[in-house]
């Protein structure tokens, strides 16, 4: 396959693939002398697998730490990385709980606040100390 081959197949752009060579997680072929460097299938297995990796919320450092430990000793680390990638969208899933309600009790106050001059909302944003917006 040439890159542009490749790129389509993997449903990203040729820039992503030259990106991934130069951040070290897809090899390059080497080019013949005046020819197209040809990628093995494998290079779409592994850029499929960078996407889908990407997906599940891991950054390209931890991809490429997943990379690395693919040679079937290491099923420990990857666990590791794993649970740690859990560990972080817990706390997210518990921080977009906490701003969810906040914003639930301010839309709220918006509601029944009819005929006031203040917008509860945009008095809570303007609130410098954030208190307004923590306390709900």
């Amino acid at each position: 396959m040439t890159i542009g081959q490749l790129a389509e197949r993997a449903c990203v752009n040729v820039e992503t693939v030259r990106y991934y060579h130069r951040r070290g997680l897809l090899p390059q072929p080497s080019r013949p002398i005046g020819g197209v460097r040809r990628y093995p299938p494998e290079a779409l297995t592994r850029l499929r697998f960078i996407k889908r990796a990407q997906s599940l919320g891991f950054t390209l450092d931890e991809v490429e730490a997943l990379l690395s430990l693919n040679d079937g000793q290491t099923c420990s680390n990857a666990r590791a990385i794993g649970e740690h990638k859990l560990a972080d969208v817990r706390q997210r899933i518990r921080d977009l709980l906490m701003l969810e309600g906040a914003l639930k009790t301010l839309v709220r106050r918006c509601s029944s606040s009819r005929g006031k001059v203040a917008c509860p909302l945009i008095e809570a944003l303007m609130d410098e100390s954030g208190d307004a917006v923590r306390a709900h």
